[in-house]
């Protein structure tokens, strides 16, 4: 065995031994404190003395002194055995749910409205346990749940369609708005017609990151006999309404997203249908996987007002 693995080696019996005798400065009174007798408490201080390969203690009949190593020492054991006291209370309190930590990915949307009333809650309600925030598309959001990087995700979904395979809980219903530059002739109507909004080029999200949702959008078109003109894709939702802005088209988008205010776009509901898509974002996450600071979370998920 190495030197390292010697010291690696050595137990927090070993140091509550050394503060005694270094608070004590005697060692029949540090025996006596420790509730053992003295001649195993000298073979130990002894014994951690070779392993350290220093001297402690400065002793003799008369008197026991801490030597500059043993000074230097003190101070350095009795925090390693504070900190050592703590991790059972550290250990408890997360096996209640008290400390630890969720992380939590997102899709854009829900950083409009449901985060910025979360997060504040959530930290007054657990201080202890550390929500980490992760932006994250739906079909990413499965790959970390998948490999169990994430704890729970915020997934935009069309209405009554949950996410295969995982559990969930319904956070948010919304309908579906139309986001049009603001010179667009269209805009001009407070319910624009939907037969002329469906004949307008649109900027989408790709499939992939919300399938059910795309096909909602895609639904709606080919009820009335049309396909939808994607003039761009793009991903986050603040990007949609930026290349509206420029004028590339309509975009479909979450009520929610009203809450970014860009120049040049304004929102409106279309008339003349009789049902629109509407989206839910939804909490899921992995059944199988359920930590005691996540369960905590789901319980402030369920009792957060809507």
């Amino acid at each position: 065995m190495t030197a390292h693995d010697e010291l690696a080696r050595i137990e927090l019996r070993q140091w509550r031994q050394f503060v005694a005798v270094a608070e004590e400065l005697h060692f029949g009174r540090a025996a006596a404190r420790l509730h053992i007798t003295q001649p195993p408490l000298t073979q130990a201080i002894a014994g951690l003395e070779r392993v350290l390969g220093a001297r402690l203690f400065d002793r003799n009949r008369r008197r026991v002194q801490l030597t500059p190593a043993g000074a230097a020492l003190l101070p350095e054991a009795r925090e390693l055995l504070a900190r050592a006291q703590g991790l059972a209370a550290l250990a408890q309190r997360a096996a209640l749910g008290d400390a630890g930590r969720v992380r939590l990915a997102f899709v854009s949307t829900a950083g409009f409205e449901l985060l910025p009333r979360w997060v504040p809650a959530w930290r007054a309600a657990a201080p202890g346990v550390h929500l980490e925030l992760i932006e994250a598309t739906g079909d990413v959001q499965q790959e970390l749940l998948a490999r169990g990087d994430i704890d729970a995700g915020l997934m935009l979904l069309a209405r009554g369609v949950p996410p295969p395979g995982l559990a969930h809980a319904l956070v948010a219903a919304e309908p579906l708005l139309l986001a049009l530059p603001a010179g667009h002739m269209l805009a001009r109507a407070a319910a624009p017609a939907l037969r002329r909004v469906l004949a307008e080029p649109i900027v989408l999200f790709p499939r992939r990151i919300a399938p059910s949702l795309h096909d909602a959008i895609a639904a709606l078109y080919h009820a009335h006999a049309r396909a939808p003109q994607v003039a761009q894709e793009a991903i986050q939702m603040q990007t949609i309404v930026n290349l509206v802005s420029a004028g590339l088209g309509l975009a479909w988008v979450p009520r929610s997203v009203q809450q970014f205010q860009r120049p040049g776009v304004v929102y409106r509901r279309p008339g003349g249908a009789r049902e629109l898509p509407a989206c839910e974002t939804r909490l899921v996450w992995r059944a199988d996987r359920v930590s005691p600071a996540l369960e905590r979370f789901l319980g402030f998920v369920r009792s957060a007002p809507a």
